[in-house]
């Protein structure tokens, strides 16, 4: 019996549900057809200036970028601002000076500064890909439920990727793992929405069958009862 525990045979594990979703999309993918497989996995920066829907992306994603970093600089001065009020409060009650009391919390602020600053790298990086992943989708002429899909896996997949790389190569390892994460997590994205394609068509063929076949047998008991009728 295997021991699930052990990291050689989840990582096996892991590899075989791979192998199987991939076939699994593929084939979903050839039954649909590529007008309605997914399309999107081609954007270059090159599409940028195209002067068209490319142009249209690319400047959606720039005003997106713009957005997030006004959050995060936000998010940090609040962080710097609670830090230092934090701190002079404590340093005026142990009995510092006001002038020692302020240059102490100037301190603390810049600390606390500096490390959500650092945090909200980690968050605005999965962000800026998974909308970067949506809007390619779109670009490619995909529908809004596969650029949701692309871009759910690649926020996932970053997420994932940058953490677990972290802990092993510390910045190196989370640049490289979001990186990597980001482009997995989305290939697996559009792997699902082909299975979800594949799924739905079967279900729309099984019913047009049944739809078929129960009005071919009205048919026959109507043409029967004229028969008789006739008769």
């Amino acid at each position: 019996m295997m021991d699930i525990q052990n990291r050689r045979v989840q990582i096996l594990l892991f590899v075989a549900g791979l192998a199987i979703l991939s076939m699994t999309a593929e084939k979903c993918r050839q039954l649909v057809g590529e007008e309605s497989s997914s399309k999107s996995g081609k954007f270059t920066w090159i599409n940028c200036f195209d002067m068209g829907s490319g142009t249209l992306a690319c400047a959606a994603k720039e005003g997106m970028k713009l957005y997030v970093y006004n959050l995060r600089a936000a998010h940090v001065e609040n962080t710097r601002h609670k830090a230092i009020e934090n701190a002079l409060n404590e340093a005026l009650s142990g009995g510092l000076s006001v002038s020692a009391a302020t240059k102490q919390a100037q301190k603390e602020g810049a600390k606390a500064a500096k490390l959500a600053s650092r945090q909200a790298k980690r968050i605005i990086g999965p962000i800026l890909s998974s909308g970067w992943d949506f809007f390619e989708a779109l670009y490619y002429g995909g529908s809004i439920i596969e650029g949701c899909m692309r871009g759910a896996g690649t926020l996932v997949g970053a997420y994932i990727g940058g953490f677990q790389g972290e802990q092993r190569l510390g910045r190196l390892g989370y640049l490289s793992g979001s990186h990597l994460g980001s482009w997995f997590g989305g290939r697996v994205g559009l792997m699902f929405y082909d299975i979800i394609n594949g799924a739905q068509y079967l279900m729309n063929v099984a019913s047009s069958s049944q739809e078929d076949y129960e009005s071919s047998e009205t048919s026959y008991i109507t043409s029967e009862d004229m028969y008789n009728s006739e008769n």
